[in-house]
């Protein structure tokens, strides 16, 4: 009697027991490519799922909205561009879903809706949560001289040097400083 065959049984039966070693070993695939699938999968991108989950049971419901909205917007960007999205990139999605609350909460301040105000507002805490920590004034300086000093090293000057030292600071202080602030401040220095 070998180990892999049934001693005595019928043709059917033999087929099931070979057919079961074929549903065993693609089970055991399928487990494994998803294995791999959520090693590659963003870490970020795996906190928010767990907040998603997390809200699920809290039964907090705009908090989970603001989250299955950031989930779209981040399947939205995998599927114009084809691949997983990285931490930066989910990182870049985050900055931009703050920077339209941002807007959103002055045009309603404008409009004199304070209880929709509150809900972005809201909003924006739950995204802000998901963005690294943000860099302190220090900080921002030396990256800002920094940029400076390598943008000059190069011999540009004025107005030219404004985008390339933006160039410089924004992957090195993407999700930690206000955009915006950054520029004024680069602006200022510049002037």
């Amino acid at each position: 009697m070998t180990a892999n065959k049934p001693q005595q049984v019928s043709t059917t039966q033999t087929v099931l027991f070979e057919n079961d070693e074929a549903l065993i070993l693609k089970l055991y695939t399928l487990v494994y490519l998803f294995f791999i699938l959520g090693l590659l999968m963003s870490a970020l991108k795996l906190r928010i799922a767990e907040s998603v989950k997390d809200a699920m049971r809290a039964k907090a419901s705009e908090r989970l909205g603001t989250l299955r909205f950031l989930q779209a917007a981040i399947k939205q960007k995998e599927i114009d561009e084809r691949k997983d999205v990285t931490d930066a990139e989910v990182t870049a999605i985050i900055e931009k879903q703050i920077k339209q609350r941002r807007e959103s909460i002055a045009a309603y301040e404008q409009a004199g809706r304070t209880e929709t105000v509150a809900l972005e507002t809201a909003e924006m805490a739950v995204l802000k949560e998901f963005l690294p920590q943000a860099a302190t004034e220090a900080e921002v300086n030396a990256a800002i001289d920094a940029a400076l000093a390598a943008v000059q090293a190069q011999g540009i000057t004025g107005n030219p040097a404004m985008g390339k030292v933006m160039a410089l600071l924004k992957p090195a202080l993407a999700g930690r400083a206000d955009m915006s602030t950054l520029s004024a401040l680069v602006k200022a220095k510049l002037g």
